[in-house]
């Protein structure tokens, strides 16, 4: 399989495929973390063309201004509302272009504006929790030909049982250069989850 993942530089999920014998390949404009030869440095546009095949396609734009957790900076009437508008517009185009050549997407960001400014709902949300990471942050999945991710480990007791602090890391980062990178890496047992489900093993 063919597998595209755009707007992801750690190559987390790239890779998740790429152990199950998949043909993957990570798309961003920053180089990828793990100097890896199977990423585009490049708009990811320049791949949403029917030239390139793809059989899979897996989305993570940018959701600092996406985000409701950014209302305070991106709200309305805020100082950066306009960059909000700007970016809720650029997914909307991402995904319906990459829905027009691609049978199989999805898209991933956390609870956001997407479904209020885009008409975007998501068809699930899913939590680390439930696929062996005790904590929590709550992200929507768009799908469009695949289905929804079933849980693969779920320790949600453990979760519940660790202090809040530990519990919600990625809510108690201290600032950093970083941060940002942090957040955005997807957790690992995500990545496999969507590996095995939506492309299993290649022939």
């Amino acid at each position: 399989m063919k597998v595209l993942v755009g707007c992801e530089f750690s190559g987390t999920v790239r890779e998740a495929f790429r152990k199950l014998g998949h043909d993957a390949y990570s798309c961003d404009l920053l180089p990828s973390d793990d100097g890896s030869q199977y990423h585009y440095q490049c708009d990811i546009f320049d791949l949403l063309t029917k030239d390139h095949a793809w059989d899979l396609i897996i989305l993570h734009p940018p959701c600092t201004a996406l985000a409701v957790s950014g209302n305070a900076w991106y709200g309305e009437n805020m100082m950066k509302h306009n960059e909000r508008v700007k970016a809720v517009a650029w997914t909307f185009k991402l995904w319906n272009q990459a829905m027009a050549v691609c049978d199989k997407v999805a898209l991933e960001n956390p609870v956001g504006v997407l479904p209020r400014l885009a008409g975007m709902y998501p068809n699930q949300y899913i939590q680390p929790y439930q696929f062996g990471h005790a904590e929590s942050k709550k992200t929507g999945l768009w799908l469009h030909g695949l289905p929804t991710l079933e849980a693969t480990d779920d320790v949600k007791a453990e979760y519940e049982s660790l202090p809040v602090n530990v519990a919600q890391r990625l809510h108690y980062l201290p600032p950093s250069k970083d941060r940002w990178k942090v957040r955005s890496k997807t957790f690992d047992g995500i990545a496999r989850a969507m590996a095995e489900q939506w492309g299993g093993h290649s022939s």
